[in-house]
């Protein structure tokens, strides 16, 4: 299946699996930006004002034709007359921050709030500003999760369990995962579990089979798969080469 990766990833970076690996991209498979974490770290002052979407903000945030609250950043520094202006309408700043982050990938709900943060605009304010997207559809969680879950299985080959340890790293609720991960279909997961053995073994052809099947069988476990049902299918595909496979592993059902 095209996008599926069998080989042995440097290391996981979220648990157990290879699920995150920001360096590397890959075709049709959902990635983050790279030089942006998913929290803001990367953006800077600099970059407010940029785009038509911060635009788009700020000119929402005086609608009312009301003085607003001002807000100085954490660390600004007063430009003096003429310069860029140290103090910022906090609603329109987290506006602006938003927007920005979404045009370069989607986030959750959490994501967005901790960018803000980080970025000190204050806690009402955030959950104001975060309230009007997800009313708007801005921010939708169930989306974000069942899109996660569609790139991330047919992209990677990632089995339910680091699919759902991917989301709640991104501040998915609990029911919202659970959702999600139960529309990934079972059998079409052991599908792309058999796939992901096959092009493993292919790759090992010739060496000693018990080197072949822990190979095999610490891939799936990096991509999320139970030990049962990784064994069970290292032990099927052996068999299929004509090679004796009954001591390689655990034996029953996954």
């Amino acid at each position: 299946m095209p996008g599926l990766d069998g080989a042995d990833p440097a290391g996981p970076a979220h648990g157990p699996d290879d699920a995150a690996d920001p360096g590397q991209a890959e075709p049709g498979v959902w990635q983050e930006e790279p030089g942006v974490d998913g929290h803001g770290r990367a953006l800077t002052r600099g970059d407010r004002g940029r785009g038509s979407a911060a635009r788009s903000a700020r000119r929402g945030s005086g609608r009312s034709g009301r003085p607003g609250r001002r807000w100085a950043a954490p660390g600004a520094e007063q430009a003096g007359p003429g310069g860029a202006g140290a103090d910022t309408d906090p609603e329109a700043e987290a506006k602006a921050i938003c927007l920005r982050l979404l045009a370069r990938a989607p986030r959750t709900r959490a994501q967005l709030a901790d960018a803000l943060r980080r970025r000190g605009v204050p806690e009402e304010t955030a959950r104001a500003v975060l309230d009007r997207f997800a009313e708007t559809g801005l921010i939708d969680d169930e989306a974000f999760a069942d899109a996660w879950v569609s790139s991330r299985h047919l992209g990677r080959g990632l089995a339910r369990r680091a699919l759902a340890h991917e989301l709640r790293h991104r501040g998915v609720a609990e029911e919202t995962v659970r959702r999600a991960i139960d529309r990934l279909d079972p059998e079409r997961e052991i599908a792309t579990a058999r796939e992901l053995v096959a092009r493993k073994l292919a790759a090992t052809r010739g060496a000693d089979p018990r080197v072949r099947a822990r190979r095999a069988v610490g891939m799936l476990a990096r991509k999320g798969y139970p030990a049962g049902l990784a064994f069970q299918l290292v032990r099927e595909a052996l068999e299929a080469e004509g090679i004796e496979a009954d001591d390689l592993g655990p034996s029953g059902d996954p």
